[in-house]
């Protein structure tokens, strides 16, 4: 099923955003970075409209999914500024896993709202090994630096929240759209809320001070943030909710991997104990799917 592929290589792009960001966001301020990215995956997801030729069916969506996509932009917007703000104060290893509980509540919410009733049972029991699997990797030996306290457990919680109304709103406003076109749509709305924090907080002053290999780094993790939503996205629209979030949030396998060799964040026995919970109750889903 190509839409199982797709989701896959979203998970693998997702994984490399988490990475990158986290390298881009040593100095620079979490909110001025998720403003900056968002103009790269902006620029890299209508490049995409343009190539597929997908631009000249814009005035034919429809006012519904033109409003569940702006809904599921603005989910989107405050679940970025969420998690890189947890992942700017906070290790790798700890942020990812909660972000990633967005899962459950996703395809709880797909079964329910889009009748994904199909092997029921093996989701539902597969829904809890996931649950478990994030609680044993949110319980992992906390770090030496206690310095910013759980203030990135709050971030992270919120990160999650609207990353799971983010999976719910897309899928209904892509319905009958292209999904680069989907994509690009939704980024808009995500790049106006983006810089509009940013004004707000009266931090656009920093720009001028901005550390040119962090600027790299950003500009990185947007190209691969980009190449996620168009493959996400894609098999949002083509495939199955409860299936698609699960495989995407394998990205932490991929976060977690780099984080050991980039940033020496080592997991705790109990910790990847859960990791291999997540991955065996997805691979599962995706089997059965």
């Amino acid at each position: 099923m190509t839409w199982i592929v797709a989701a896959i290589f979203s998970s693998l792009f997702a994984g490399l955003t988490s990475i990158l960001a986290k390298c881009g966001i040593k100095k620079t301020d979490s909110d001025v970075a998720t403003a900056l990215r968002t103009v790269v995956v902006l620029i890299f997801s209508w490049i995409m409209v343009f190539i597929v030729g997908s631009v000249d069916t814009l005035k034919d969506i429809s006012g519904k999914s033109l409003i569940f996509l702006v809904l599921s932009g603005l989910a989107t917007g405050a679940s970025w500024i969420c998690y890189f703000k947890a992942l700017s104060i906070g290790d790798v290893n700890k942020v990812v896993p909660i972000d990633k509980s967005s899962t459950v509540l996703s395809v709880l919410l797909a079964i329910i709202l889009f009748d994904e009733t199909n092997n029921l049972w093996v989701k539902l029991i597969c829904t809890a090994v996931l649950a478990v699997g994030i609680l044993l990797m949110v319980e992992k030996k906390q770090s030496s630096d206690t310095s910013n306290g759980k203030g990135w457990m709050l971030y992270a919680v919120f990160a999650a929240v609207f990353a799971a109304l983010t999976s719910v709103l897309a899928k209904v406003g892509i319905s009958g759209v292209e999904s680069n076109l989907g994509t690009a749509i939704r980024t808009c709305v995500v790049l106006v809320m983006a810089w509009v924090i940013v004004l707000i907080k009266g931090k656009h002053s920093e720009l001028k001070t901005l550390d040119k290999k962090e600027l790299i780094f950003i500009s990185l993790s947007g190209l691969a943030t980009g190449a996620s939503w168009l493959c996400y996205y894609y098999a949002m629209q083509k495939g199955i909710v409860s299936i698609v979030v699960p495989i995407d949030k394998l990205s932490i396998v991929v976060s977690i991997v780099f984080s050991y060799f980039v940033f020496k964040e080592k997991l705790s026995v109990k910790a990847f104990i859960g990791l291999l919970l997540m991955v065996c109750a997805t691979v599962v889903m995706a089997i059965w799917a």
